[in-house]
């Protein structure tokens, strides 16, 4: 492939990713690409103009990139974030704050090349954010002995 091609491509999926406006949609986004059976990214529209080799290299490194941005940020960012991602999502904010209190779909979200200690502060951050969202939004905490 040609360094001009593969440069259009890398700028179509730059675009694509700029749409979304949330570091955690983008995470939640490019995870969802990830064959959770080979770890290989996948997406169609890229492999017809970049080829699926490209389209894993693009993918990881933005997985990535995200990823390391989101652990930049601040909790006081990081629950705006969480609080934008969640005014975009289907369904009751109050139902998906308590499934999520159940069933953390974010565990998810990490590459799978990530550090136990960045995994930790992600799941550590995640939870402390989703945690004042939950209070503020009155949702029961969950009983741990259920």
């Amino acid at each position: 492939m040609s360094r001009a091609r593969l440069g259009l491509a890398e700028e179509s999926w730059n675009r694509t990713l700029g749409r979304i406006p949330t570091t955690l949609g983008r995470l939640a986004y490019l995870a969802s690409l990830r064959n959770p059976n080979t770890g290989a990214y996948v997406h169609f529209g890229l492999a017809q103009r970049a080829g699926a080799a490209e389209v894993d290299r693009i993918a990881r490194q933005s997985h990535a990139s995200v990823f390391q941005q989101w652990l930049q940020f601040d909790l006081r960012s990081q629950k705006d974030d969480l609080e934008t991602y969640l005014t975009e999502q289907e369904g009751d904010r109050t139902t998906v704050i308590a499934t999520w209190s159940r069933l953390p779909p974010f565990a998810a979200w990490m590459p799978a090349e990530t550090r136990d200690v960045e995994r930790r502060l992600f799941e550590s951050d995640l939870r402390v954010v989703l945690e004042l969202v939950r209070s503020e939004c009155g949702v029961e905490p969950r009983d741990p002995d259920s």
